[in-house]
């Protein structure tokens, strides 16, 4: 193995690019952000990404992740099997997630779940429980989850809209240049609602986020679409 495949490359861009296995050097104090261990004070990383870096911190953006459901989380799901007092949701992680009957929105009647969500409806729901394999249960009980029946749903890598929403400028910008609502949810999906011409602006803000994070650009650059005024 080359030293360069050891220790990452280069996009073209100036951004590292690192496999896992690959060794970033002494942590010499820094703090150690997601992608990266440390083993006997050698930081290696665990995630295919791009290095970023700053004087306090080292993490790895990494190129594909999938949801991992916490206990809270809000997540937009779509269901894909109906049994007579259950549903399967699809909420982006590696397994479904159940809804009982006794989660669900309103009242059922055994065997009448079909009736209440049926195959492709999709939900706004909180994770209830995540047991040791990572299956969860989601709830509709509580303020503001419901049946999703206007608007588009819309995915972004789960660190991206983890990385480009968390102080809520960006979202505040999106909403108020675009005069759409808009719903982030935990599990790298967004519920768009508003007229077709502001739902489309949002699309193309989102779909060039999307091409520059599979070229592992940069997080401000992306962050600056999203914020950017609609011409």
């Amino acid at each position: 193995m080359t030293d360069q495949s050891a220790l990452g490359g280069r996009d073209g861009r100036g951004t590292r690019l690192v496999t896992p296995g690959a060794s970033l050097g002494a942590s010499e104090g820094r703090r150690i952000g997601h992608g990266i261990v440390v083993n006997d004070g050698q930081m290696i990383a665990v995630k295919l990404g791009a290095v970023v870096e700053s004087e306090q911190e080292i993490s790895i953006l990494p190129t594909h992740t999938r949801y991992t459901p916490r206990p809270g989380d809000l997540v937009i799901g779509v269901v894909e099997a109906v049994q007579s007092n259950l549903w399967f949701l699809d909420i982006n992680a590696p397994f479904n997630a159940l809804l009982p009957m006794s989660l669900g929105p309103g009242k059922s009647e055994f065997g009448g779940a079909r009736h209440v969500l049926n195959v492709g409806y999709t939900v706004l729901c909180r994770i209830q429980e995540v047991d040791e394999t990572h299956s969860s249960v989601v709830t509709m009980k509580g303020l503001g989850l419901r049946r999703v029946d206007s608007g588009i749903i819309e995915e972004i890598p789960p660190h991206l809209m983890n990385s480009l929403f968390s102080d809520g400028a960006a979202l505040k910008l999106l909403k108020s240049t675009t005069d759409c609502r808009v719903v982030l949810a935990d599990n790298g999906r967004m519920w768009i609602d508003g007229s077709p011409s502001s739902i489309s602006s949002v699309i193309s803000k989102l779909e060039r986020v999307r091409t520059m994070s599979r070229d592992i650009s940069n997080l401000d650059s992306m962050i600056e679409v999203i914020q950017a005024e609609v011409q």
